[in-house]
């Protein structure tokens, strides 16, 4: 009997340019390396579904690498952590600002938000409802989404056993791409920061 196996292929959008902390604010994506968008479109499976997050800097990169395969409705479930007031802010304004607070967040991201924000708890629970329905729906298939930095961080967590220090140290770059996998409800890291 053949296993079924749905592959997801996270792409973490291409760059915005600024060191400001960029949760929900929605920042337009640099998409001027054509060359690089060139390369990732094709190395990615071509009869792939295509998601991404709601906000530009990602809905424009899935559009730049889709080609011809399905494109769904952007999904707000796929945006960033939400940094709540701290959104548009460097890490030094934040601890200038709110030290004792900047420094309980950084620390425990699972048990704190930054104001108005959300943890890391929140994030966790929105992208696996949001991808455990994505699954379900189109069981076997492959499904690139295009996210963001903490989305692709909660994919890496949820289909490894990596430890906090582990995950927090990942690099996930620009145009990267870092692949799990479904395997009869169980889900598996193949890949993580694959730049093509």
């Amino acid at each position: 009997m053949r296993r079924m196996e749905t592959n997801w292929w996270w792409v973490r959008h291409a760059p915005t340019n600024t060191d400001r902390i960029a949760g929900w604010t929605d920042l337009p994506a640099d998409l001027s390396d054509t060359a690089a968008i060139g390369r990732l479109s094709s190395w990615l499976p071509h009869n792939a579904l295509v998601v991404s997050s709601d906000l530009q800097r990602a809905s424009r990169t899935a559009d730049a690498i889709c080609g011809h395969r399905t494109r769904l409705a952007d999904a707000p479930e796929l945006r960033e952590i939400n940094f709540g007031e701290w959104d548009g802010l460097t890490a030094k304004e934040i601890s200038a600002r709110c030290p004792n607070m900047a420094k309980a967040y950084w620390s425990d991201p699972f048990n704190f938000s930054p104001p108005g924000g959300e943890t890391w708890k929140s994030i966790i629970d929105r992208i696996a409802e949001f991808t455990t329905r994505l699954t379900a729906k189109h069981m076997g298939k492959d499904i690139v989404a295009v996210a963001h930095f903490g989305v692709i961080l909660t994919q890496l967590q949820r289909s490894s056993d990596w430890n906090d220090t582990q995950l927090l140290a990942s690099k996930i770059e620009c145009l990267s791409v870092s692949r799990t996998a479904v395997v009869e409800g169980q889900w598996k890291l193949l890949k993580a920061n694959v730049r093509p």
